[in-house]
């Protein structure tokens, strides 16, 4: 855990004290490779490291973490053993890689992401987190000899999406291995430790909340530039601003005056477009004053100007970002010297050389360009990967001065920024509009402050109308980033694992996972609810003891009556109510009624029984006059025709005339109709001749025979069974709650291995050879995919009609409506895409069966683009007909060209095999073979 330090010396005296001792010689070599003093929680990771144990280091963005792995690294070099640097993404892999290779040498370094292996056998290896999982499942030769694992990012495990692949590495690498986690700073860092201590052994929790670069908040309003907090003693150099802190009363003022004047505007609001008082523009406040929001060219130039640039500007849309860049391009803005100017120009030309120029036009290129040397860009997922990545280094480098990003550059790239600008407080999730968290808020603002170049990092917000400075201040006041496992068994982790361990110890062994230690910890206290429960309930028996026989049996026999007697009285109050509905169907025009219950009851004549809904509703005339349409729970009990008046055709329920003439008429022959309560149905009365009825008084008989009926203190002894039984009752609730929480992710792998089991996956605790193509095959569709190649689907199809049916298992429209009528290649694709959702909808049933739902519909809408583009399409014919992004284009191709090798791989000595590999190599071509290669 974080031990404290010694208050009495400096920071600069501990670090010559450090130097100066002889305890760590492996981590003093180290320290002295570096230009600057290592901070007191890096040389405590370190020192962790070298006296053999694991250490997990949760620290802000931007504090020096990966100088841990790199420690993990260069003792794994002097020791001759092998370390893998691991990372979530591709991009992030490649910058380590290339960090790695200037200290270390192109000889020591490899790099292995799936698309690229370079020197795969080197004594350090860069790889994501996925290529680690398929060496373990597969007990790769790269194995061994390995010392360290540093897991980058390992806070990613809570990606819901792939998540699970980090307890998978960090359950399965053999315990030889001293594992270096790096997270980003979390709320329940403490847990995730003491799980990494459970599962790898001794392992060292070490916090680091003080960021290196203090960090400073802001609300920009209109051109303004407001402090956030209203203390100057705010401790900005703190991960997080302690609770509580003051907000800046200008702000509140601001705020309040907004909020008034908003509800002033409504209120004077003509309905009239044009008339004074109605407000065209919604960011009016009080006092006769405007507060603007200002356009992201004013926000640009007012960076610009306090010295605040370069900055990263979060909007939480692609558009909104490549928007922005065309506003400030518009605008004119300019942001770099001549000179930045040239440096950029030949950059970008020099990284896009290999780049078909029959494409540049419609990668809008020369766009991207003219912004770029202008010291702007756009950084999201739908840019172009190359482009993307000579954005990330032109900001590294200070010649790029603001980037417009969403929120996935927050995630791994080391791209930081002087100031960090976020647009507004709320995103997009794909379902709704959310509010930003506490953890997302710090993410993204985290970037702020450059380790060595700045003395001060500064998150910006912009005012939005309605927007309360206090909730702003809680985001950025609160450690709340907890870290929830998002870990479930797939099918090819249970294939995988049952073909290494066997199904038992697989069990065991996904019982340890991080989900469910964190289940068990909830479950803690439920169990000692149930105890103390239990406790109370044996001391209840005891009160209700009887002398004179087991009052415990006699209030068993009282319940059952209870019990009973509850249910026959529901089951009499149902039948009446049927009845009683049934009974207003047969109602009609000029019926007389008796109303039994409701504020209308009594006499009353029908208009209109009102059978057009689910249920009758009459329209009645009463004797009171009063027209009403009644409900029905205002006849509890069947309703029969009593007598009959004539209703005049032109009769009008509003007209007094007409109701007081047909009342009086009522009135006058009430006494010819049955008197209320004359008529009783069958129904409310009867008793005694039903199954329920007779047992009832079976176990009256028994009650009144049994010993305890006659003890003078019944009632008491009763009082407490009562309170038995209710404590009994809330107690098996208690328990089903801990049944449903212990072992969830085994009672999943089980649901998972009999899915499997069923179709011939697996038998017993062996891997079928049927089972052992989807050993092969990682995508989340690795069912269908492995039940496709089992059935013969893509036999018969060439390399292009394969690539666009295999599409169908990594292409997700962003939106619903995006797929809606795709265009479909001809030939033998649309039939095998049928055949294909058809499987997908007979496994879909078998987990409703299993109680799973692991498994999404194929989406058809990147079949087009897959097949054209196998087919020798031009880029330019390929976006313009899919409404494709660039990015998005090549993100989803790369994906697809992952599954062809996956399917590859599983298809064995086949002609599918041939057929897979030939459609990867007619989709790597252009900007996608660049795209690959440039990774």
């Amino acid at each position: 855990m974080n031990t404290p330090t010694d208050d009495e010396t400096s920071p600069a005296e501990r670090y010559a004290d450090f130097m100066r001792s002889k305890d760590f010689p492996m981590l003093q070599d180290f320290a002295g490779l570096y230009g600057f003093e290592l901070d007191d929680f890096q040389i405590r990771a370190c020192q962790e490291i070298e006296e053999g144990r694991g250490v997990l280091v949760a620290a802000p963005t931007g504090s020096g973490k990966t100088i841990v792995g790199e420690f993990a690294i260069h003792l794994a070099l002097q020791t001759g053993r092998k370390a893998f640097y691991t990372t979530p993404i591709k991009a992030l892999s490649n910058q380590k890689y290339h960090d790695l290779v200037k200290r270390y040498g192109a000889d020591n370094v490899g790099l292995l992401t799936g698309d690229n292996v370079i020197n795969g056998e080197a004594p350090v290896v860069v790889m994501t987190t996925e290529v680690l999982r398929n060496m373990l499942y597969a007990s790769s030769r790269t194995l061994l000899g390995l010392g360290f694992v540093v897991m980058d990012e390992v806070h990613y495990l809570a990606d819901r999406m792939r998540g699970a692949v980090w307890e998978e590495v960090i359950i399965h690498l053999p315990e030889s291995v001293t594992l270096v986690s790096l997270s980003a700073t979390v709320s329940n860092a403490e847990e995730f430790g003491e799980w990494l201590a459970t599962v790898r052994g001794e392992t060292t929790t070490i916090l680091e909340e003080k960021r290196p670069v203090p960090l400073f908040q802001h609300v920009m309003v209109g051109r303004r530039l407001l402090d956030l907090f209203a203390s100057s003693d705010v401790d900005a150099s703190a991960g997080f601003v302690k609770e509580g802190a003051p907000v800046n009363e200008e702000l509140t003022r601001i705020a309040r005056d907004d909020w008034a004047s908003s509800r002033l505007m409504r209120d004077r609001r003509s309905p009239r477009k044009g008339k004074p008082g109605s407000s065209k523009n919604p960011r009016a406040v009080g006092n006769g004053r405007r507060v603007w929001i200002p356009s992201r060219v004013e926000v640009v130039e007012r960076l610009d100007r306090e010295g605040l640039l370069p900055a990263i500007c979060f909007i939480f849309s692609r558009a909104g970002c490549d928007a922005a860049v065309t506003q400030l391009v518009s605008a004119n803005t300019r942001l770099t010297t001549a000179a930045e100017r040239d440096e950029i120009f030949h950059r970008v030309e020099h990284a896009s050389t290999s780049l078909p120029e029959e494409d540049l036009h419609v990668l809008g290129y020369h766009e991207f360009l003219d912004g770029l040397t202008r010291g702007i860009a756009a950084h999201h997922a739908g840019l172009l990967p190359a482009f993307k990545q000579v954005v990330e280094e032109l900001f590294q480098e200070g010649l790029v001065k603001v980037v417009f990003a969403t929120e996935t550059l927050a995630l791994g790239i080391n791209m930081p920024a002087r100031t960090v600008v976020i647009e507004k407080l709320s995103k997009w999730n794909g379902e709704t509009h959310a509010e930003l968290t506490p953890g997302e808020y710090t993410q993204l603002t985290g970037r702020a402050g450059r380790r060595g170049l700045d003395i001060e990092g500064h998150g910006v917000v912009l005012y939005q109308p309605g927007m309360n400075p206090g909730e702003v201040a809680g985001l950025a006041s609160t450690r709340t980033y907890p870290l929830r496992s998002s870990f479930r068994p797939s099918y090819n982790m249970a294939v995988n694992l049952v073909h290494q361990f066997g199904r038992a110890r697989s069990r065991e062994l996904l019982e340890q996972s991080f989900a469910q230690y964190q289940a068990d910890k909830a479950v803690v206290g439920l169990a000692r609810q149930v105890h103390k429960a239990e406790e109370a309930l044996e001391g209840y028996r005891e009160a209700a003891t009887c002398h004179v026989g087991d009052f415990m049996e006699y209030a068993d026999l009282r319940r059952q009556i209870s019990d009973l007697e509850k249910g026959a009285s529901r089951e009499r109050r149902q039948d009446r109510r049927a009845e009683a509905i049934a009974s207003l169907g047969k109602l009609r025009p000029g019926d007389v009624i008796n109303v039994p219950a409701g504020k209308f009851s009594g006499l009353a004549v029908v208009i209109d029984p009102g059978e057009s809904g689910d249920e009758p509703r009459p329209y009645v005339v009463t004797a009171d006059r009063q027209a009403r349409r009644l409900a029905p729970m205002d006849f509890p009990v069947p309703v029969e025709s009593i007598g009959r008046l004539r209703i005049p055709k032109s009769f009008n329920g509003r007209n007094p005339a007409m109701r007081r003439d047909l009342a009086t008429a009522l009135k006058a022959k009430s006494h010819d109709f049955a008197s209320p309560g004359s008529r009783r149905t069958k129904s409310a009365d009867s008793f005694g001749d039903t199954p329920t009825d007779r047992k009832i008084a079976q176990l009256r008989a028994e009650l009144k025979s049994h010993p305890c009926h006659q003890c003078p203190e019944r009632e008491d002894h009763s009082r407490w069974a009562e309170r038995y039984y209710k404590l009994q009752r809330d107690t098996d609730t208690l328990k089903r709650r801990v049944e449903n929480r212990t072992n969830t992710v085994a009672r999943t792998f089980d649901r998972v291995c009999d899915v499997l089991t069923a179709l011939g996956y697996l038998d017993g605790d062996k891997v079928t050879e049927r089972g052992s193509h989807l050993r092969r095959i990682y995508t989340d569709m690795d069912l269908v995919a492995a039940e496709g190649i089992r059935a013969g689907l893509f036999d018969e199809l060439t390399p292009s009609e394969l690539a666009a049916v295999l599409s169908a298992l990594v292409f997700e429209a962003r939106r619903a409506d995006d797929a809606s009528s795709p265009k479909l290649p001809g030939g033998r694709v649309k039939p095998v895409l049928g055949e294909l959702v058809k499987l997908w909808s007979q496994l879909d049933a078998l987990e409703r069966d299993h109680k799973l739902d692991f498994l999404r519909e194929p989406d058809i809408g990147f079949a087009w683009a897959a097949w054209r583009w196998a087919e020798g399409d031009d880029l330019d014919e390929v976006l313009r007909v899919t409404g494709l992004s660039a990015g998005d284009f090549v993100r989803w191709m790369k994906q697809l060209l992952d599954l062809c090798g996956q399917v590859a791989d599983a298809a064995g000595d086949s002609p599918l095999r041939t057929t897979a590999r030939a459609t990867a190599k007619s989709l790597k071509r252009g900007v996608i073979a660049y795209s690959v290669l440039a990774e």
